[in-house]
């Protein structure tokens, strides 16, 4: 069997999707600009509030370097909606309830909490160039520190 895992150097897997405002989001409107498609497990969760505020507090700075800050979850629009407001976010969030595009960027995956076993959307983020191609993929993101990790490779 083929390995279908996304590596650096690969194109990104496309895909539409809709923001907490009811935006339909494309990879091919971010042609020519730098994305970051952080993938996180659930909103208004203490890891990934602190991560989206993190990436709030700094999402000028980020598109002055010419960076889009995207997250990504499995919970609704209204979901996103809601957390986005609380948190008074500055980034498209975006619904993907079918995990269709979390699958192909291998962000789905066997979790474990409180010894059982279930599938949910990983910790996980992909930086992808100003062509469409991977750049670098994050693994076991750490919440509080992802934000200056990709600062730091975006300046470098």
């Amino acid at each position: 069997m083929k390995d279908t895992k996304l590596k650096v150097g690969d194109m990104a897997p496309e895909f539409t999707l809709l923001d907490q405002e009811g935006k339909i989001h494309s990879l091919k409107n971010y042609t020519g600009k730098k994305v970051l498609i952080y993938f996180y497990p659930k909103d208004d969760t203490p890891g990934c509030t602190t991560e989206a505020c993190n990436f709030r507090d700094s999402n000028a700075a980020m598109m002055d370097m010419g960076l889009v800050i995207l997250g990504v979850s499995k919970d609704s629009v209204k979901s996103h909606k809601k957390f986005a407001e609380k948190y008074d976010l500055n980034f498209p969030i975006l619904s993907d309830e079918s995990t269709e595009m979390i699958k192909s960027y291998d962000a789905w995956a066997p979790k474990k909490f409180m010894g059982r076993e279930y599938l949910g959307v990983l910790r996980k983020s992909v930086l992808i160039d100003e062509t469409g191609k991977i750049s670098k993929i994050y693994e076991d993101v750490k919440a509080k520190d992802h934000r200056d990790e990709v600062i730091n490779d975006v300046k470098n």
